[in-house]
């Protein structure tokens, strides 16, 4: 290691100035209590995790249930305090790992409300516990009367590297014939926006859509790079605050753009940050740097290359499932598949008990909220979860049993509506699992 300044300021080798990563902390802890005190006040809490008479668990982790009232508000008290703490750097560990494991949870109640952003939350968070975020421009190096201004170079690098995986696989996923081809579907969602100020005129020609379509894919797969040369770095951070502003204008995709453009951020020099915590901080550097610990254990390294092997495997994972990946969404989520479709069903239940001759037609809405049932309506595990549902209610209140059948109807980008699940298939007997849904009617049949 070397020694500058003829004081205790070190830089080891592969290391990094840690005002990156400090700043990224900062901003991450402050767009994430926004995001609490924004859910809070639109009154979402109750609306999607007290008030719903039933949810949509993932696979796997059905033993995750609402907390009701009030404990869900507890919950996302306890989130907000640790979105405080990772801003603060303020038992920073402690912090990170409580806001990961409270908006995960949260976010595994119910699938109805997944969205990438939030998962992409949840993995920023999980890799926030693993670096030292908290070593300098910080309440806990304040605590300390210590700061450590150098921090591994993978500590920084990681949280590059996610973030340039989300805008890669965002673009490759818009390689395919509706979105190059036909501007689907934005060719649909464009001109419902035509009264936008400025542009709006301009979303009603069909060109729009297609010139927003090419440089939307464009955009998502060139932009790490952009980011990652210094000679296009500004200018390529130019085009991620008017891309992501836009795309808040013309959207409802909540904080997600805002999120964005605060993290890449990242992908700034060392110097850029340290000039920002130069005016926010009083601190001298040269008087008060020590010696970094380095964490750079063989387990850690071989962790990190596990995690970002799955990372880019999971986007490929519908590869191993046939038919169309829009219609069957197998291996969908968890993909970066960002706004690619316009998808809209229909689905009525039917209830046979055989042995009391008795049949009860069922509606979804007699049931789930209204965007439970939108969503559930297009998406066959979750069609398959309410009718498993349907039947431990019929079965609990007759005590005989159940046959649950279900007339389903679904449209891709308004290319017309067509027979959705199999209406022939008892779904009650069918097991819910990772494996092909052979029940769900072929795309072009």
């Amino acid at each position: 290691m070397t020694v500058t300044s003829g004081l205790s300021t070190y830089r080891p080798h592969q290391a990094k100035h840690i005002a990156p990563l400090a700043t990224f902390r900062v901003a991450f802890g402050v767009m994430m209590l926004a995001s609490i005190i924004r859910f809070w006040a639109n009154g979402w809490i109750a609306k999607q995790y007290i008030e719903p008479e039933f949810y949509f668990p993932y696979l796997g982790f059905e033993w995750i249930k609402t907390w009701g009232d009030p404990g869900m508000y507890i919950l996302f008290a306890i989130m907000g305090i640790a979105a405080i703490g990772i801003a603060l750097g303020a038992f920073y560990r402690w912090s990170a790992t409580l806001f990961f494991l409270s908006f995960t949870y949260v976010e595994l109640i119910d699938k109805t409300n997944y969205l990438n952003h939030y998962y992409f939350v949840s993995i920023i968070a999980f890799l926030l516990i693993l670096v030292p975020a908290n070593k300098a421009y910080s309440f806990d190096a304040w605590r300390r009367k210590k700061q450590e201004f150098y921090v591994p170079a993978w500590s920084i690098h990681i949280i590059i590297l996610q973030l340039s995986l989300v805008y890669f696989f965002a673009g490759l996923a818009k390689l395919q014939p509706d979105w190059l081809l036909e501007a689907l579907p934005l060719k649909i969602w464009l001109p419902s926006r035509a009264d936008t100020p400025i542009i709006g005129p301009l979303l009603d020609y069909k060109v729009t859509a297609y010139l927003f379509s090419w440089f939307g894919a464009f955009y998502d797969l060139s932009i790490p790079f952009f980011l990652l040369w210094r000679k296009t770095r500004f200018f390529a951070y130019l085009t991620v605050i008017a891309f992501h502003f836009m795309t808040a204008a013309l959207f409802q995709i909540g904080m997600f753009p805002y999120i964005m453009v605060v993290s890449t951020l990242i992908f700034f020099s060392e110097d850029f940050h340290k000039k920002i915590w130069g005016k926010l901080s009083p601190t001298k550097e040269k008087t008060i740097s020590t010696a970094p610990s380095m964490n750079n254990s063989a387990v850690l390294k071989y962790f990190l290359i596990i995690y970002f092997s799955l990372q880019i495997l999971l986007p490929f994972r519908y590869a191993l499932y046939p038919g169309k990946l829009f219609w069957t969404e197998q291996g969908y989520r968890f993909s970066w598949r960002v706004m690619l479709m316009e998808k809209v069903g229909y689905t009525q239940f039917t209830v046979n008990l055989p042995e009391k001759k008795k049949a009860f037609e069922v509606l979804p809405s007699q049931y789930l909220t209204p965007v439970q049932e939108k969503m559930m309506n297009t998406q066959p595990d979750m069609i398959l979860q309410f009718a498993h549902f349907l039947r431990d209610q019929y079965q609990a209140e007759y005590n005989a049993e159940v046959e649950v059948f279900v007339e389903s109807y679904a449209t891709i980008n308004g290319k017309g509506s067509r027979p959705f699940i199999n209406p022939e298939v008892n779904l009650a007997t069918i097991k819910n699992s990772y494996q092909h849904k052979n029940w769900v009617l072929p795309y072009n049949q």
